[in-house]
């Protein structure tokens, strides 16, 4: 195993804070810095694994702050928005209806209505059938001998 800088090591943990997977991570790194480390050796920078319990403590702080961090800010991904992926989906649509790809533009138009919340889909409340949701107007009891089989009263 190579020995990690303290650069690469919080590069590390603020990508597994992220919620990147360890083989992620073992790419990034490569990328970013041209060391190959490996999976196992990315797990134990992640304080919500097991193998880490030894994980220095600046090292679990900087996780639990990025992590914070990352939850937080999740409004300021265009992504996470719905408006912002409506609106992509919207582009979307008008681009597959004007190549006359009908399925796609159908598609598009059905996750569009699923993001917005069940308006494709086709639900009837209790309240839309009257028969069954009619008020009983009289209630009958009965009273039966159990201990006999096949009683009628």
């Amino acid at each position: 195993m190579a020995a990690l800088t303290n650069e690469v090591k919080g590069f590390i943990v603020q990508a597994l804070a992220c919620f990147d997977t360890p083989t992620q991570v073992v790419e990034a790194v490569k990328n970013e810095f041209g060391q190959v480390v490996t999976r196992q050796q990315v797990e134990s920078h992640d304080p919500t694994k097991a193998c880490s319990k030894g994980l220095a403590k600046r090292w679990v702080t900087l996780f639990e702050d990025t992590r914070k961090r990352f939850r937080e800010e999740t409004a300021e991904i265009p992504i996470a928005n719905r408006a912002y992926r409506l609106r992509a989906l919207g582009r979307m649509a008008e681009k597959a209806e004007n190549m006359r790809n009908l399925a796609l533009t159908a598609q598009l138009l059905e996750q569009a209505a699923k993001e917005v919340g069940d308006v494709y889909v086709n639900r009837q409340t209790k309240a839309d059938v009257p028969q069954e949701n009619a008020v009983p107007t009289s209630v009958q009891v009965t009273v039966m001998d159990a201990r006999k089989r096949d009683a009628d009263a």
